[in-house]
């Protein structure tokens, strides 16, 4: 959301290709879902796992459904369907962070890969640190970048929807993953 800030401030001057509306959309769906988020972590606060399957099954549906509207509109990125989506994928990427932030797993932020770049860099051998948590920082990283590639190679090769179809489906399997999860009691699982 931090790019919907700054997206903001640039259409207020007067930018080009900035829409003070469609930013605005987004930072209220985001906040609508990490409210939403924040209720699904806290009713599900005795147990870890039950916080991540409630958090997925929320998003798999918000982006199963930003899938069909995005495949049905003869124009993604316009109009109604426009803000049907930006609503959709704010209100699952709320639900996403809050549920992130709760569980609280290391160098695993969904927002801000810069600090995760930071602390490979300033945590390194090469810096005086241990240079322990590099694999994790960088699957963390790795991970993002992937994301990009393949999200930008599927809307350049398949259309606007067909990523929005990989995110279901990545989202779909890691929910049926969590399923399992929900009745663990391993240490992890002990409440937030």
């Amino acid at each position: 959301m931090t790019g919907n800030v700054v997206f903001s401030g640039f259409a207020i001057a007067g930018a080009a290709g900035f829409s003070l509306a469609a930013s605005l959309a987004a930072l209220a769906a985001f906040a609508v879902g990490a409210l939403l988020g924040g209720r699904v972590v806290h009713g599900a606060r005795a147990h870890r796992g039950r916080v991540l399957h409630l958090a997925l099954v929320v998003e798999t549906v918000l982006v199963l459904a930003a899938y069909v509207i995005a495949q049905a509109a003869a124009t993604s990125y316009a109009g109604t369907s426009q803000y049907a989506l930006i609503a959709l994928l704010g209100l699952a990427m709320g639900v996403q962070n809050a549920a992130a932030r709760a569980l609280a797993v290391p160098d695993l932020t969904t927002t801000v890969l810069t600090l995760t770049i930071t602390g490979m860099a300033s945590d390194s051998r090469a810096a005086g640190g241990s240079g322990g948590k590099a694999g994790r920082r960088l699957l963390s990283t790795a991970a993002m970048f992937s994301g990009g590639l393949i999200g930008a190679v599927t809307v350049l090769h398949g259309g606007p929807a067909l990523p929005l179809l990989f995110a279901a489906m990545l989202l779909a399997a890691a929910t049926v993953f969590a399923f399992t999860l929900t009745r663990s009691d391993a240490a992890w699982t002990d409440p937030l």
